[in-house]
């Protein structure tokens, strides 16, 4: 999966960012090399079913260099961060959430002092990962704490509480605890052995009517792999799974706080008939596994229905067929058939799933003209695609619109989307307008089984119609309190505030309709009951109901918010989503988390991430980094070293026409290339040396025979046989084979091969009349570019990082600038402390990046002489 990666760097009160894309490996809690991990410590304390969590670790550079230190915890995708904290040698770093708008100028305030940093989410499968990097000097100490919250979901007859455990290496104090306190009562808690057999009967529970203790704590020696191994086994889910007692059907009604919070998940009611139409991509994509495993999920699907329900299969490529025009009851032969059927899908062609939404309510319309349908059955639709719209109406905004004209009050809609390639957002909004959820089925060996535990959640109905009220006066800021339907396992939960009352009890009265019942029930509590218990309890989450409100306030506004149909409600909501998650301090799409050190001199920001399909976050520019090597005017080098936490800069001091070699990858297939222009000699002596610039810059990628020119007038795609020439003055976005060119009118290209390697060209004009300056181009290439072990050129030669040690520091000739002596590469340098300009922030007036500078063109520094990089032509490898 992608991931934007962000690192903090503190070194000598020095912080800087790197933002970038590349693929990573699944993350571990602690990342570096040399490091000791003195304690990895996560706390879960569940009250009411809300969840607050805490995770703490403390490490130290235990090696003898500077170095990058990762903290990454996955979390569950429906938590909201709350806070993170972070203690670099006694320098605390504390958050607040903010509006996104308002965290992002401050954080590019403290940017643009060159005192920043960045924190990120990312999406995974089921988790999230908080993940953030330090770079610190050896000897560094270093506390993280990261604080979220969520709301247990009740599903088929347990909440389950999942930790996402990956020290990735052996931790002296790893501790694991939960508390949970219920003041219902608990009717039964278990811990699954999710980490496998080597920590079996590790996790130990103690509990009683309302309360609840899992600790896992194994010790140094069972951590390990094996006896003798040095590796951890410590890797996966700990999951703890929990029912309360209920002692009727009326439901649970907690006050505390000020707010209060309505439990109903009636028991023991006899299941509603149920209509069902199964609607089954089975265009070209879903071949294969895909195919595969939703045929395997549908066979246990088709044999869950009963005599008593009725059902139909649609399937769909660019046409539109039906196993039956008709719902047939769920008998034995009827099923078996249906079976028999969807066994001799072939999947090919395109994707018309507007044609086959409607096709399915069709069929539940006619049956319920028909009297077929039983008044008190639920009707509903499970759409299961992997992709795209691509045959017939292929507006995702008229599929909706047209699906929500014909679906009847009393149908829901229910979507599955298997993999990233479908448009899960899509999805989610026209299952949220016609009553129903969306899930996403992940193509992974037990696609089949997320799909039968999600059609287990919806196949058992119990009621229609629910309906949650309070007395007139009693309550406000109420939230969803109507239901279309309630299922067996589930749980509907109502939250508000309480309002000031004589009265010492609120009470809350539901009705419902069940199989051939009508319900009405009442249930009551007392105003300052649970508060009085909740203060005897060492470890409940004594805020639970005024942050449990909040939260369902908000994922419902959120749910609104993408669904409203103009631009003027789209507004409110917002604002209202924004009070409530800067009041109650979460991280949402539309806020961030501002970490600021005491005395605010330094900021991080933290924002939510996006659905995958559009990756993971916002990324404003793949290689707006300081981990890079930049080149601006005459021309200037700057190299970022990020192990050794330096900057060194150098010219070169060439000649204009010379093509200079930047990066020369044989083994990628990539050269990058640049040639001199020089400024105008007006004034100046013919012999006198005068300023170089790079006028052009070429990109080659060799095995699609593809190069892309970037001069100051224009940027030229060749393919050996076409010319495309492409204009400063236009924004525009290029794919050619593997090569993509992304041009910013006036500004900038962005020429990225293959996924693995980017360049970045910014243009610099001048005053055309100027006496000597001419138009230049600046070149930024990232660290992070994917090179083959082949790769050299006066930048290429830097994906490998050389070890360099700057001593003897001392005053220069100048009393401006220090002067030190630089090991590298075996050769001994004197090299003076100064500055170059980095443009990419500030296009005229420039950054200062401070550095450490190296004479004669980078001799000792760069391999060889800077001639022996002299090519002839833009598409010129160095020679062997």
């Amino acid at each position: 999966y992608y991931k934007e990666t962000c690192f903090l760097s503190i070194f000598q009160s020095d912080i800087s960012i790197c933002r970038f894309k590349k693929k990573v490996p699944k993350p571990v809690a602690i990342r570096g090399d040399d490091i000791t991990v003195k304690s990895y410590k996560v706390e879960s304390r569940i009250t009411s079913r809300f969840c607050h969590t805490t995770v703490k670790s403390s490490v130290v550079n235990s090696g003898p260099n500077a170095q990058s230190i990762g903290f990454n915890v996955q979390i569950p995708k429906r938590a909201f961060i709350t806070n993170f904290t972070m203690n670099v040698n006694g320098i605390t770093f504390v958050g607040s959430v903010k509006e996104k708008t308002v965290a992002r100028s401050l954080y590019a305030q403290a940017r643009a002092r060159g005192k920043a940093a960045g924190l990120v989410r990312a999406n995974s499968q089921d988790m999230e990962t908080f993940k953030t990097e330090v770079h610190v000097p050896p000897g560094s100490k270093i506390e993280f704490e990261l604080h979220y919250q969520e709301m247990m979901q009740r599903k088929l007859g347990f909440y389950e509480h999942s930790l996402y455990l990956q020290p990735g290496r052996l931790v002296p104090q790893f501790q694991v605890d939960v508390y949970i306190y219920e003041p219902s009562g608990i009717a039964s808690v278990e811990t699954p052995n999710t980490l496998g057999e080597h920590f079996s009967g590790m996790a130990k529970l103690t509990s009683s009517k309302h309360k609840a203790h899992v600790v896992f704590k194994p010790s140094l020696q069972q951590q390990r792999k094996c006896e003798n191994c040095t590796t951890s086994a410590i890797d996966g889910i700990f999951t703890v799974k929990y029912d309360v007692l209920r002692d009727s059907n009326a439901g649970e009604l907690h006050v505390s706080d000020g707010h209060f919070v309505h439990f109903f998940a009636p028991a023991n009611l006899s299941p509603l008939p149920k209509n069902i139409v199964f609607a089954i991509d089975v265009s070209g994509s879903m071949w294969g596994v895909k195919m595969k495993q939703t045929v395997e999920a549908m066979q246990t699907i088709l044999d869950d229905l009963t005599m008593d329900d009725y059902f139909s299969i649609v399937d769909f490529n660019h046409n539109v067929r039906c196993w039956s025009e008709e719902l047939v009851p769920g008998s034995t032969i009827q099923v078996a058939e249906a079976k028999k059927y969807i066994q001799n899908i072939k999947p090919n062609g395109g994707t018309n799933i507007n044609e086959a939404l409607m096709r399915a309510v069709q069929m539940l319309v006619k049956a319920s003209n028909q009297g077929m349908i039983d008044p008190r059955s639920v009707s509903m639709i499970m759409l299961v695609s992997d992709g795209d719209p691509t045959v017939g109406e292929i507006k995702l905004s008229a599929i909706q619109k047209n699906v929500k004209k014909v679906m009847r009050e009393e149908f829901s809609l229910f979507s599955l989307g298997i993999g990233f390639d479908v448009d899960y957002d899509f999805l989610e909004r026209i299952a949220m307008e016609n009553r129903g959820v969306a899930q996403r089925i992940y193509t992974s060996h037990d696609a089949s089984d997320q799909i039968r535990r999600f059609y287990s959640q919806v196949s058992s109905p119990l009621l229609r119609k629910i309906t949650v009220q309070f007395p007139e006066n009693s309550v406000s800021d109420v939230t969803q309190n109507h239901f279309d339907k309630y299922f067996s396992g589930s749980e509907l939960v109502v939250a508000g505030k309480v309002l000031p009352s004589e009265s010492t009890t609120l009470n809350s009265f539901t009705t419902a309709s069940a199989d051939r019942l009508d319900l009405s029930l009442q249930t009551e509590a007392d105003y300052l009951e649970l508060d009085a218990e909740l203060a005897q309890q060492q470890h409940a989450f004594t805020g639970f109901a005024r942050q449990m409100w909040a939260y369902i306030t908000v994922n419902q506004l959120l749910a609104e918010r993408s669904l409203a149909p103009t631009a003027g409600q789209k507004r409110k909501i917002t604002q209202r989503i924004l009070t409530l998650a800067v009041e109650h301090q979460f991280v949402t799409p539309l806020t961030a988390l501002l970490v600021e050190s005491e005395e605010a001199k330094e900021r991080l920001l933290a924002d939510s991430p996006k659905d995958p399909k559009q990756g993971c976050c916002a990324v404003t520019d793949v290689c707006l980094c300081v981990f890079c090597v930049t080149v601006e005017n005459d021309p200037h080098f700057i190299v970022h070293l990020p192990k050794n936490n330096m900057d060194i800069c150098f010219n070169i001091d060439s000649e204009p026409g010379h093509i200079l070699n930047l990066v020369s990858d044989p083994g990628a297939g990539v050269v990058v290339n640049g040639q001199l222009v020089g400024s105008k000699r007006v004034g100046v002596e013919e012999k006198e040396k005068v300023n170089t610039y790079f006028g052009t810059v070429s990109v080659f990628y060799q095995p699609d025979g593809i190069r892309v020119s970037v001069s100051t007038d224009r940027i030229d795609l060749t393919d050996g046989r076409n010319n495309h020439s492409f204009t400063w003055g236009a924004t525009a976005d290029i794919t050619q084979d593997r090569v993509k060119v992304s041009i910013v009118k006036d500004s900038k290209v962005m020429v990225t091969v293959d996924d693995k390697i980017t360049v970045m060209v910014l243009l610099h004009r001048v005053w055309k009349k100027h006496p000597t300056h001419v138009d230049f181009l600046g070149l930024y290439i990232p660290n992070n570019n994917q090179y083959s072990s082949e790769a050299h050129g006066l930048i290429g030669q830097f994906g490998q990082e050389p070890e360099v040690r700057v001593f003897n520091l001392h005053q220069g000739a100048d009393p401006r600038k220090k002067e030190a002596t630089m090991e590298v590469k075996g050769n001994k340098l004197v090299v003076t402390r100064g500055w170059q300009k980095d443009y990419r922030q500030d296009s005229k007036r420039g950054s200062d990046v401070f550095c450490w500078f190296i004479h004669n063109s980078g001799k000792g520094f760069i391999d060889g002489h800077y001639t022996n990089y002299i090519v002839p032509r833009l598409d010129s490898f160095l020679p062997l």
